[in-house]
């Protein structure tokens, strides 16, 4: 019988190429049909290794779930960036590879995101999803999860509906 060990750490430089590839994997899954072609890539290159690695570098909040020893998921986090919205913390990303969705992963890297934004004194929090993306705002509803506000965020031509999501306690 074997054991597959996952968990929730913080990541490190050396994480900032799979922390990459999951980010092009889970975008493309989550948006292709979303965000029109030539944007998506555009926001799928400009974060790449590089990118991940002067973030982690520089202290941005980045957790990666790590199942055995491949990244199946990240979490970006830290304080609310929409000061209209009164709410502490905010999830910038939460992402998995589409073969590790569905699983549970994906409540256990926003608890553990959730609790570490908890023990920062950052106690209430708030997650923007696209309205579109029928996966993703079912997935914060089902955590408990209350529509706050919306908003729009343009992709090239295309302008999109967005929705945000908060948790008070």
């Amino acid at each position: 019988m074997s054991t597959t060990l996952i968990e929730v750490r913080p990541a490190k430089p050396a994480d900032a190429t799979a922390v990459a590839s999951t980010h092009d994997e889970a975008w493309r899954s989550a948006y292709q049909g979303i965000i029109p072609g030539a944007e998506l890539e555009k926001l799928i290159n400009r974060r790449g290794p590089q990118w991940w690695d002067s973030a982690i570098r520089k202290g941005s909040r980045v957790s990666v779930l790590v199942f055995g020893d491949k990244i199946a998921g990240y979490a970006n986090y830290g304080r609310n960036r929409a000061r209209s919205l009164h709410f502490d913390g905010e999830i910038y990303e939460l992402y998995l590879r589409p073969e590790f969705q569905g699983l549970g992963f994906g409540r256990r890297l926003f608890a553990a995101a959730r609790r570490d934004l908890m023990q920062s004194n950052l106690k209430s929090m708030v997650v923007w999803a696209l309205s579109d993306n029928d996966p993703a705002t079912e997935f914060y509803r089902a955590l408990g999860g209350r529509m706050v506000a919306r908003s729009s965020e343009r992709f090239g031509p295309k302008s999109l509906d967005k929705v945000a999501f908060a948790w008070t306690n």
